[in-house]
C-alpha cells in the first residue's frame, strides 16, 4: 500500500468552524490541492452554503474565501497507508493533533465532519474537547458516497450556515447575509 500524508490546515484566528474530512485522495495528492477530484461535490456544498462560486475560482483564492468566510479545512488523519482514494482503504493511521489546532482557533464555534470515516477518526481524536463545541456529522462529499444525492446532501450541509460567516468589512463589522440566499 502507498503511503500518503494530508495536507496543511487552512485556518486562522477567526475560523469559526473547522471542516474535517478523512486524507486526501489520489487527485487531491496529484495536485497538491484538497478536494481536486472533479467529481467532488465539496467546493460545490461549501459554495452553496457561502454564497460563493467557489468552484470557478482559483484554488488559492478558494482557501482565501473560505477564510473570509470563518471556515477552515483540515483532515483527521496526518498520515497512513492507502491504496487509491476510498476511506475504507485507510490503514495504520495516525491522526492528526486537532486539539492543539482547535485551542490556537480562539473563535471556533464548531467541528464539521466530512463524511463518516472523518467523524469516527475525529471524534476519537477531540474526546472530551468535543464537548465544548458544536459536532456537525456531515455526508461525505465524495463521489464515492453515491447513496444520497447532492439536493439531499446541501440540505445537511445548510447547518454550516449558523456559522459561516460574510467576510468583514475593514472595520471589523460583521456583513449581513447576501440577499441571493
Amino acid at each position: 500500500m502507498t503511503f500518503k500524508r494530508c495536507f496543511d490546515p487552512v485556518a486562522d484566528a477567526r475560523t469559526r468552524v473547522l471542516i474535517l474530512g478523512s486524507l486526501p485522495g489520489e487527485a487531491s495528492l496529484a495536485h497538491q490541492q484538497y478536494y481536486a477530484h472533479k467529481q467532488n461535490k465539496f467546493w460545490h456544498l461549501v459554495g452553496e452554503v457561502i454564497g460563493e462560486d467557489l468552484v470557478a475560482m482559483e484554488y488559492e483564492t478558494r482557501l482565501h474565501t473560505l477564510r473570509e468566510h470563518r471556515v477552515g479545512l483540515w483532515d483527521v488523519v496526518a498520515q497512513a497507508r492507502r491504496e487509491g482514494s476510498l476511506d475504507g482503504d485507510i490503514r495504520d493511521h495516525e491522526g492528526n493533533d486537532l486539539v492543539a489546532l482547535i485551542e490556537r482557533l480562539p473563535a471556533l464555534e464548531a467541528i464539521a465532519f466530512n463524511g463518516g470515516t472523518a467523524a469516527r477518526i475525529g471524534e476519537r481524536i477531540l474526546g472530551a474537547h468535543a464537548r465544548h463545541m458544536t459536532i456537525l456529522r456531515l455526508p461525505s462529499s465524495s463521489p464515492a458516497y453515491a447513496s444520497m444525492n447532492f439536493a439531499a446532501k446541501l440540505v445537511q450541509w445548510r447547518a454550516l450556515d449558523e456559522f459561516a460567516g460574510e467576510p468583514d468589512d475593514r472595520n471589523g463589522a460583521r456583513l449581513g447575509k447576501r440577499a441571493t440566499r
